[in-house]
C-alpha cells in the first residue's frame, strides 16, 4: 500500500520484541510490524539481537506502507539497559539490563555518599550503577542506554542520548546537564553521551541503512523516550494535568506537570519530555489481588452483576501482604479485605472500590506533591477494559475519562516524531 502523505515512525525495543508502527499527520495508525528477539538469538542482553530485531520490524513495516514516505523515526527501549562500545559504536561487552542488579558495594555506596536525594540513581538497579560497572571494560570509550544504541545503528552517530533515558544515569533534567557530583561517584564523564531534549532531530538516517531498509535518505532520526513515557504518551495524553492510570498486576499513576515533582519517600520522579514533566507512583494494589481471589473468567461475569452507581458500604485496602508504596508509604500498611459479604459480587466490587479509592488518593498525592489536579484520565493495562470498574473509578474521581489513543510505546515515539518534524515546519 502506498502512502502519498507523509508519515512519521516509532520503534520500540522492548523485552521480548521489536514493534514499529507509522501514523499520519493526524496520529492514525498507517502500519504496524513486530518481530520477537527469539527469533534472532538466545541472549536478549546481546545487541546484535537487538538490532536484528529492530531491522525486521521495519522491514515487515515496509510490508503495510511505504516506507519512503516517512519523515521521521524515534525510538524508545528499556529503561535503564546500558551498553559500553568501542569509537566505532561497537559493544565491547554484554549489555546490563534494566532488571539487572548491580552487587558492587563500593559502586553503590560511592553513588550513596554523594548522590542528591531526590536522584534517581539510588539503588543496585540504578543506570548510573551499570555505568560505572561497565566503563572499565577493555575498549569502551563510550556508555550509552538501549534506545541511544539503536539510534546510533541507525545514523552512525553513536554520542547522543534523551533527557528521559539519561536521567538514570544521573542527568539533571532541571539544569539540564551532567552535574559535577557524578565525577565524585568514579563514572568517567568523557564516556557520557551527549543529552538532547526528547523530540529533537539529532541526524539523517546514514545512507547505507536508508538502501538497505529501503527509506528516504531524508529521514530524520529523532531522540526518543524510555518504554514507560512512550507507552504513557501513546494513549493520546499530552496536556498538562492528563492522567494515565496504568491498571495491571499493580496499580501505577502519572500525571504531566508543569513542573518536576521528586518525592523519594513515595519512589516519585520526573521524566523531562520537551518542557513538561511527567511524574507518577505505583501501589502494591491491583489485579493481582483480584486474581488471588477470582479466575479471569470469574470477573468478567461477576463485573456483570455490579451495582456500579451504589456504594457497597464495604471499606478495603485491597492488598495481599502489609506494605505499600504509593499514595501510602509504609512498608506495615496492612490490608483490609473484611468482612467478607457471603455474595461474590459484592466481594468484587469491594475490591474494585477500594482500588478506585486507592486511585483518586494517588492522583491527590500527587497534587498535594505540586502536580495539577488531574483534568482527564486515560486506562491501560489489563484491567483498562472493565467498563464497570471503569464507572466505579469514575464514581470516586469525576474527571474525564478519555478513550486511549493506543496502548503501544511505538505509538508513544512516533507521536513525538510527528511532533518533531511539525515544529520544524516546512
Amino acid at each position: 500500500m502506498t502512502h502519498a502523505t507523509p508519515l512519521y515512525a516509532g520503534l520500540d525495543i522492548g523485552t521480548s520484541g521489536a514493534r514499529a508502527i507509522a501514523i499520519d499527520a493526524q496520529g492514525n495508525l498507517q502500519g504496524s510490524a513486530r518481530s520477537s528477539m527469539a527469533e534472532h538469538g538466545d541472549d536478549r542482553r546481546d545487541p546484535a539481537t537487538w538490532w536484528a530485531a529492530a531491522q525486521s520490524a521495519l522491514t515487515q513495516l515496509g510490508n503495510a506502507i511505504d516506507v519512503r514516505t516517512i519523515q521521521a523515526l524515534a525510538i524508545d527501549a528499556t529503561s535503564g539497559t546500558v551498553l559500553a562500545v568501542n569509537s566505532t559504536g561497537s559493544p565491547v561487552a554484554a549489555a546490563l539490563m534494566y532488571n539487572d542488579a548491580v552487587d558492587d558495594e563500593s559502586i553503590l555506596n560511592a553513588i550513596a555518599a554523594v548522590a542528591p536525594q531526590q536522584s534517581a540513581v539510588h539503588g543496585a538497579s540504578s543506570g548510573l550503577a551499570r555505568a560505572i560497572s561497565l566503563q572499565s571494560s577493555p575498549g569502551c570509550e563510550q556508555l550509552l542506554h538501549q534506545a541511544d544504541w539503536i539510534a546510533g545503528k541507525l545514523t552512525g552517530n553513536f554520542s547522543v542520548s534523551d533527557e528521559s533515558n539519561a536521567l538514570k544515569t544521573g542527568y539533571d533534567p532541571i539544569e539540564r546537564c551532567w552535574p559535577q557530583w557524578l565525577a565524585k561517584t568514579g563514572i568517567a564523564l568523557s564516556k557520557l553521551p551527549q543529552v538532547v531534549a526528547a523530540g529533537t532531530p539529532t541526524a539523517t538516517v546514514d545512507p547505507v541503512v536508508a538502501k538497505k531498509l529501503n527509506f528516504s535518505a531524508d529521514l530524520q532520526i529523532v531522540a526518543g523516550v524510555t518504554d514507560g513515557c512512550a507507552s504513557f504518551l501513546a494513549t493520546g495524553a499530552c496536556e498538562t494535568g492528563d492522567c494515565v492510570t496504568a491498571l495491571g498486576s499493580t496499580i501505577t499513576m502519572k500525571m504531566l506537570c508543569d513542573q518536576p515533582i521528586f518525592s523519594p519517600r513515595f519512589g516519585i520522579y520526573s521524566h523531562r519530555i520537551g518542557n513538561q514533566w511527567l511524574a507518577g507512583g505505583a501501589s502494591n494494589s491491583g489485579g493481582g489481588v483480584l486474581e488471588h481471589f477470582f479466575s479471569a473468567q470469574q470477573i468478567v461475569q461477576l463485573s456483570t452483576e455490579l451495582q456500579t452507581e451504589t456504594d457497597s458500604g464495604l471499606d478495603y485496602y485491597p492488598l495481599l501482604k502489609p506494605g505499600e508504596r504509593f499514595p501510602h508509604n509504609d512498608s506495615n500498611w496492612q490490608p483490609k479485605l473484611t468482612p467478607r459479604p457471603p455474595e461474590d459480587a459484592q466481594f468484587l466490587q469491594g475490591l474494585l472500590e477500594g482500588m478506585a479509592e486507592i486511585e483518586r488518593l494517588g492522583y491527590q498525592r500527587l497534587h498535594e506533591l505540586g502536580a495539577p489536579k488531574p483534568t482527564t484520565v486515560r486506562s491501560v493495562g489489563g484491567g483498562a477494559s472493565n467498563l464497570q470498574w471503569q464507572r466505579i473509578r469514575q464514581r470516586f474521581n469525576p474527571v474525564p475519562f478519555e478513550t486511549s489513543t493506543s496502548t503501544e510505546a511505538a505509538a508513544g515515539v512516533a507521536r513525538l516524531a510527528r511532533q518533531a518534524m511539525m515544529q520544524s515546519g516546512p
